[in-house]
């Protein structure tokens, strides 16, 4: 299969300087702020993006020092696969936050809920849409009995430079 190669379509500003202390989920920074600056070219995409009240935002994990398969996760205390963890150090390293979107002003999202540096490069963004992407009926693995650590579990740099 041939190499897929994306660019970015635009850089997410947060309060997070660094990965230590960063919420490691968007339900976990309840409240924090940030904007994301698309460049020029792709602002006719926001178009109508403005009646949605949450929007999903992918994103390059651009201080990752290296990829695995296996993982120790923030709420966990042993390794698991990379695909059963949200790890940021993936084959492909991709991350997707769901966020609360407050205003689109010409190239500009403000936002809350950000979990995410500041400076990360967008590769999308879609609408959160609940009749697409709520599910009922879910499991979440060995997360179940940790769940509840969530919102005092912040990132502590194991996987940046």
């Amino acid at each position: 299969m041939k190499e897929i190669v994306f660019k970015p379509i635009g850089v997410i500003h947060s309060e997070f300087k660094s990965p230590e202390g960063t919420p490691i989920q968007p339900s976990a920074a309840s409240g924090a702020a940030g904007q994301v600056e698309l460049f020029e070219e792709f602002k006719g995409g926001l178009k109508d993006l403005d009646g949605f009240s949450h929007i999903i935002l992918l994103y390059y994990f651009h201080m990752v020092k290296g990829e695995a398969l296996t993982g120790r996760p923030f709420m966990g205390d042993e390794d698991r696969g990379i695909f059963a963890i949200r790890g940021p150090s993936r084959p492909n390293a991709i991350g997707i936050s769901t966020v609360r979107l407050l205003s689109v002003s010409d190239n500009i999202l403000k936002v809350r809920d950000v979990d995410i540096l500041e400076g990360t490069p967008l590769l999308d963004i879609k609408p959160y849409v609940p009749g697409f992407d709520n599910r009922e009926k879910v499991r979440i693995g060995w997360l179940d009995r940790k769940i509840h650590r969530l919102k005092d579990t912040t990132d502590d740099g194991r996987f940046s430079l």
